[in-house]
């Protein structure tokens, strides 16, 4: 999965980064196990903390009107990952890992996506089951697939 998302960011002479909250990192991560990654890998910003993403640009009422796992803050990070990193693609994601932090709207397992080129962005709502690795590695591969589909358009 990732040498096919490798050679098709390649193929497009493409960058990717990533704006992570719930996975901590580990998007990053686990694309720089990959030798060569840096060709097309350009960075992550880890924004686990609302004050992270504020940081970041989202704005403090997206925050306040929507929470941090919901659709227009993860939007906003993906499209200030963009600006951040200077990437073609970037990957947002925000989620509640669990096992604690869930509610009835919001239970755990709760992770929003989305996927930013130019002036557009994906979005995708997903409710994993498992442990909170489980649900954090759930995310990255739902992360990867889906950009694997959007590069094969």
């Amino acid at each position: 999965m990732l040498d096919q998302l490798a050679q098709l960011l390649l193929h497009h002479k493409h960058s990717l980064s990533s704006v992570e909250s719930c996975t901590g990192g580990g998007l990053a991560a686990y694309c720089t196990e990959l030798p060569g990654s840096s060709a097309w890998f350009l960075g992550s910003v880890v924004t686990y903390s609302n004050a992270m993403k504020v940081q970041l640009g989202v704005d403090p009422r997206l925050l306040s009107e929507h929470g941090a796992v919901s659709e227009p803050v993860v939007s906003a990070m993906a499209q200030l990952g963009l600006q951040c990193c200077g990437s073609d693609w970037c990957i947002a994601i925000s989620g509640i890992a669990g096992p604690d932090g869930g509610s009835p709207e919001k239970p755990v397992g709760t992770v929003w996506l989305a996927w930013a080129q130019g002036d557009r962005t994906w979005t995708e709502h997903q409710l994993f089951i498992g442990s909170r690795h489980a649900i954090r590695q759930q995310a990255i591969d739902r992360a990867i697939d889906k950009l694997i589909l959007l590069l094969n358009k």
